[in-house]
């Protein structure tokens, strides 16, 4: 599938919808800035989800992959190298939508290698990295599912606690009286199996997730995506508020990875066959490749 047709519509949608919010309460519960603690534990904790495919999730060897956890993983290669430490291992720890958050406040992850996206609602709480990715929220349906029809009398398998649910809502709010059922799945590999099993008409994710699971699904004939989006979603690497130096620590990489063209092969292994990076992933790099 082209990228340019991926990302169709979302310079529209970031002006004309809203992405949503997902709010956990509580504030951090560490106190010790992340490089100081990780120069004392010589390990850093990354959480990682188990079917965010293709941003993070469980690969065939059983070890966690994906763009975002490439990304994660060479900015402990950056950290290795300014903290001379070449021995600094990484520990890989399961999150999930509703656990996420909290395993950052509580200190049990450091950084978030997923696909969540920056609100500001959520930077009342946590802080994020440069943008990583762009896309927006879509409905996935099985193939001979008309995938332009309006939300109407359709049951919408959906993640709570999501900007995706949330913003769903605030579409289907102003669409008015429609026959609209959201029923709660517990992650994207459910959500694929409500429309597999026809427990529910659609799954509404991202539309990288969606075309994630469809590629992975091992019969991408057997479904289709609605051409329309009804949020923008900005992902970025979540991590702690209050924690300059680390936060310079993840930026640092990101920017340089974007500013030498160094991300274009690591786009090329996940995105690869979606197409070349559209024109606003493109503008992306280029306007967060900051200078040193």
């Amino acid at each position: 599938m082209p990228a340019s047709r991926i990302f169709t519509g979302l310079a529209l949608a970031a002006v004309t919808l809203s992405t949503g919010c997902a709010s956990t309460s509580g504030g951090s519960a560490m106190t010790t800035p992340t490089l100081d603690r990780v120069r004392a534990t010589r390990t850093i904790s990354m959480g990682y989800r188990s079917s965010s495919v293709p941003f993070s999730f469980v690969g065939a060897d059983g070890k966690p992959t994906g763009y975002s956890v490439e990304l994660c993983s060479r900015v402990v290669d950056g950290i290795r190298h300014d903290l001379a430490m070449p021995d600094l291992e990484i520990r890989w720890v399961p999150v999930d939508v509703e656990t996420r958050q909290p395993a950052l406040l509580n200190g049990a992850i450091d950084l978030e290698c997923g696909s969540t996206t920056n609100t500001l609602s959520r930077q009342e709480q946590v802080d994020f990295s440069l943008t990583t990715f762009i896309t927006g929220g879509s409905l996935l349906v099985l193939a001979g599912t008309d995938p332009e029809g309006e939300f109407r009398d359709i049951r919408i398998a959906v993640i709570p606690g999501t900007t995706t649910e949330r913003t769903l809502k605030d579409v289907i709010g102003a669409l008015g009286p429609g026959g609209v059922q959201l029923i709660a799945v517990k992650d994207h590999a459910d959500g694929l199996a409500a429309i597999e099993s026809k427990s529910a008409d659609a799954y509404a994710s991202d539309r990288a997730i969606l075309i994630g699971l469809v590629l992975a699904s091992g019969d991408p004939a057997r479904f289709a995506l609605m051409n329309r989006y009804f949020s923008y979603e900005p992902y970025g690497l979540m991590l702690r508020r209050g924690d300059p130096a680390f936060r310079l620590a993840v930026n640092r990489v990101l920017a340089r990875l974007y500013r030498t063209g160094e991300i274009q092969p690591i786009y090329e292994r996940w995105f690869g066959q979606w197409g070349t990076p559209s024109r606003l992933l493109i503008a992306l790099f280029a306007l967060e490749g900051l200078p040193e």
